[in-house]
């Protein structure tokens, strides 16, 4: 009944049923029921209602748990996860375009997707560790070498893997290798460019990270259990089940829960500051000063709210007022990932395991917009290594340039007294 629905809601048209034979969809695909023997069990005698809420509700909690887990090994285990991430999704939507535009004839289809993965993230990571384990970098003489010359041979790798899709172009497949030539390209954007700045936003610290990230999975389930127990209005044709009601809830419940965790991580240094590598011990640290963001300050309270509140002023954090901007992002455009999943199953008639991915992927569309809003100030560390990397005289003229901007300010004065 919920398929029928669904279909119906789509409008499919005779041009839909066109683009059917052409990507190959002669008949769906009949979904399979993933879910655990112990659970479809123990649930047997609920409602398809209460045994969907009590699934769902028991594999959040194991996945919130797993997320903990992950976040208590460290930055490091977060980024090989990211990384893990990126892949699976690449691969996922891959073989989505290699199925669909019955690509099975295509010669070095397949290896040529993954020759551009290694070149892109290549390129992406080597401006990374570049910058933020600058020291390493140039200590160890190969490292020193690829670094200097890394856009160079970015470029050249890129270039030979434009020089193999050439030689690879058949005279009966010419429109379908450049479709999926575009394919790969806009995969490519949309999947390494999400992990290359998350994993940036956890070398800035991993507040960066989890806060985005909690905030979007807050507003998935709060959005689910407001539509379930209060839901009425249907909100988008696309996915016949949200509703207003939930997409509101969420809203409210991700604002307070994004606070909340805020408050809760802004006092904990392993949170706050950035990944640096130290050269003496040859490790990788996670500990700082914090800067003003993460330190308590006071705030007056508008004259409108003080006799709703009672209270005056209030002592919180800075970052709080950044976590009320991301979490609002968060409940407002985060389920447009989800709606751009949905759209995009049907458009090609993806099912069952193809389906959970694209979910995945379309949720995971917000924390790249949320890791745009994080950004961040120039970091001191990463500006004293470009500084160390100049010439003297260019060193010289730069410390001069910043003693004078300091004497005029009255800050050097005051430090040489003191």
């Amino acid at each position: 009944q919920e398929s029928e629905s669904e279909n119906k809601l789509d409008g499919e048209t005779a041009s839909d049923s066109e683009s059917k034979s052409d990507f190959g969809g002669s008949s769906p695909v009949p979904t399979s029921d993933d879910t655990p023997e112990v659970l479809n069990r123990a649930l047997s005698n609920l409602s398809s209602r209460w045994k969907n809420w009590w699934v769902r509700g028991i594999l959040t909690l194991a996945m919130i748990t797993f997320f903990f887990i992950i976040i208590y090994l460290g930055p490091m285990v977060l980024m090989t996860i990211v990384m893990c991430v990126q892949i699976k999704c690449f691969h996922e939507i891959i073989t989505i375009g290699y199925n669909v535009y019955h690509s099975y004839d295509l010669p070095w289809f397949r290896t040529l997707s993954w020759y551009f993965l290694l070149c892109v993230n290549y390129f992406f990571y080597g401006e990374t560790v570049t910058d933020y384990f600058f020291t390493l970098v140039q200590r160890e003489e190969p490292l020193r070498i690829l670094s200097k010359y890394h856009r160079f041979i970015s470029f050249a790798l890129y270039l030979t893997g434009f020089c193999m899709f050439v030689l690879s172009l058949v005279k009966k497949h010419y429109r379908l290798q450049f479709y999926m030539f575009g394919w790969t390209h806009v995969t490519l954007l949309i999947v390494v460019t999400q992990s290359h700045l998350i994993i940036h936003n956890l070398f800035e610290g991993m507040i960066w990270f989890i806060v985005p990230i909690s905030c979007v999975i807050c507003n998935d389930i709060m959005a689910y259990m407001f539509g379930f127990f209060f839901g009425r209005t249907p909100l988008i044709k696309l996915s016949p089940k949200k509703t207003w009601e939930g997409f509101i809830g969420g809203f409210f419940s991700t604002v307070l829960f994004g606070l909340l965790l805020s408050y809760v991580m802004s006092g904990y240094r392993c949170f706050t500051c950035p990944v640096e590598f130290n050269n003496d011990t040859n490790s990788f640290t996670v500990d700082c000063e914090p800067s003003e963001l993460f330190q308590l300050q006071e705030y007056n309270i508008p004259v409108v709210l003080q006799s709703v509140v009672g209270w005056k002023t209030v002592r919180m954090y800075p970052f709080q007022i950044h976590s009320i901007a991301l979490s609002t992002f968060a409940s407002l455009i985060g389920p447009f990932g989800g709606f751009f999943a949905s759209g995009f199953k049907r458009a090609f008639k993806i099912k069952v395991r193809m389906e959970k991915v694209v979910d995945i992927l379309g949720r995971k569309c917000t924390p790249l917009l949320t890791m745009l809003l994080c950004c961040r100030g120039p970091n001191p560390s990463k500006l004293i290594q470009q500084f160390l990397t100049l010439r003297p005289d260019q060193q010289l003229h730069i410390f001069n340039t910043l003693k004078a901007h300091l004497v005029d300010r009255g800050i050097l004065g005051s430090l040489e007294d003191a």
